[in-house]
């Protein structure tokens, strides 16, 4: 948990400049395939996604050390080449687990969030899933287990390699030669995040391309046939915790709506997309038909609101940073402490993002964001020990959760009045 998040305080502000980097660069060039909102929402999916990784909310089943101890043929020390070859099976384990999330109704609940902008670009590589409570795919370690690799390796390399599937979501970058021809490359990543029939569920690899070329589900990239990112129900939220869900949701009600019974034990595991018949019927769901034609989710915006939004983010990061920082200190001082900030953190997203959608309920939200932040001050006589740092930190966070709660219903309001239908003046 805390070498985890130490290493997320490195991480965050790298991927948060490549972010801006490529925002710049491609508004430079005449290319900008960043939209503001979307980069937030983006942003925001990735602090709901470290802090629970961070806070390890993931019922992890435990196999992987009774594989080891019961089923090791060898024993290897830690070395070079084994980092290597964890390196591969882990990439080997990922295709697979992969797949399967875009194969399997109830795994692509998993996976979804990572496909829902409507953008190709680095903040999308930061739509991560919080939906996965457990680590059912322990097993695909096996082979790990009978070579013998120690936990403590694994560890290691599991972030390395999660780190190393960012830098390919951007369209800036062309076709690589040989590179394409071995890795997992923009143009390899452009085509799987596409939903051109041609496209669909093809490049599942996540480093080396070559378990698509063995097992049948590449496809390289064609000039004549664009790119149209997204997904085929789109999200239409910016909210990443609804998106989470959303999938799960229709599941869950087609499951309780179908009148066939064995639609109702089965539908979980069924392809991608499955709904019951007389579900899909009744109930039908926006799907989009032609790629080509139809209209990206956007909300009417303005300077001031933008600039409201980054700053809402901003203190955000600011929030997570001295979690991330201080999880012992925090933990020390109260073992439920950052269970308490987490929820925080958590709340603030929904907050604002609901905003960002124009929801009105945006002020519930925020005011019940404000109300948790005040009863920690309250309740501590401090911000989780942060006074031991700055001596005026209750005063200062005390005016930015009214200052904030103020500034919410402002724009709430103003929303609801831009929202208003105009009134006819034969009305």
């Amino acid at each position: 948990m805390e070498t985890y998040g130490k290493i997320l305080l490195i991480a965050m502000p790298a991927f948060l400049v490549l972010v801006l980097f490529e925002k710049w660069w491609g508004w430079k060039k005449g290319f900008d395939t960043v939209r503001n909102m979307d980069m937030i929402s983006s942003l925001s999916s990735g602090i709901t996604n470290v802090t629970k990784s961070v806070l390890e909310l993931t019922i992890a089943i435990g196999i992987y050390p009774f594989m080891l101890e019961y089923l090791a043929l060898t024993r290897i020390e830690n070395v070079v080449l084994v980092y290597l070859i964890t390196f591969i099976i882990l990439d080997f384990n990922g295709y697979w687990v992969h797949r399967w999330s875009h194969e399997i109704n109830l795994f692509w609940n998993l996976h979804v969030i990572h496909h829902s902008s409507e953008e190709f670009n680095l903040a999308c590589a930061l739509r991560q899933s919080i939906s996965a409570f457990f680590n059912l795919f322990t097993i695909l370690l096996l082979p790990a287990a009978l070579l013998g690799i120690p936990e403590q390796v694994i560890a290691t390399v599991a972030p390395l390699h999660l780190f190393a599937q960012f830098w390919y979501h951007t369209r800036h970058i062309g076709r690589m030669g040989f590179l394409d021809k071995i890795l997992v490359t923009p143009s390899h990543h452009r085509v799987h995040h596409a939903v051109n029939p041609e496209y669909m569920d093809k490049n599942l690899s996540q480093i080396f391309i070559v378990w698509d070329k063995l097992f049948g589900t590449f496809q390289e990239e064609r000039d004549d046939i664009p790119c149209v990112y997204g997904i085929t129900r789109p999200a239409r939220t910016w909210n990443p915790i609804k998106i989470n869900f959303q999938h799960l949701w229709l599941m869950i009600k087609d499951a309780w709506r179908t009148r066939r019974w064995a639609d109702k034990f089965t539908l979980w595991f069924r392809p991608t997309g499955y709904r019951p018949p007389d579900v899909a019927q009744k109930y039908p769901v926006y799907k989009i038909e032609d790629v080509y034609h139809f209209e990206k989710y956007d909300t009417r915006t303005s300077p001031a609101f933008s600039s409201w939004a980054w700053i809402q983010l901003t203190m955000l990061l600011l929030f997570i940073s001295y979690l991330f920082g201080n999880i012992a200190y925090i933990n020390n001082l109260n073992s439920t402490y950052i269970y308490w900030y987490g929820a925080f953190v958590f709340l603030s997203v929904y907050a604002l993002t609901e905003l960002m959608d124009r929801h009105p309920k945006a002020i519930f939200w925020e005011g019940l964001r404000t109300a948790l932040g005040l009863y920690f001050l309250y309740d501590q006589r401090d911000w989780f020990g942060a006074s031991f740092w700055w001596s005026p930190v209750m005063t200062a966070i005390a005016a930015y959760f009214i200052i904030s709660l103020l500034v919410t219903g402002w724009f709430v309001a103003r929303h609801k009045k831009e929202d208003r239908p105009e009134t006819s003046l034969s009305d």
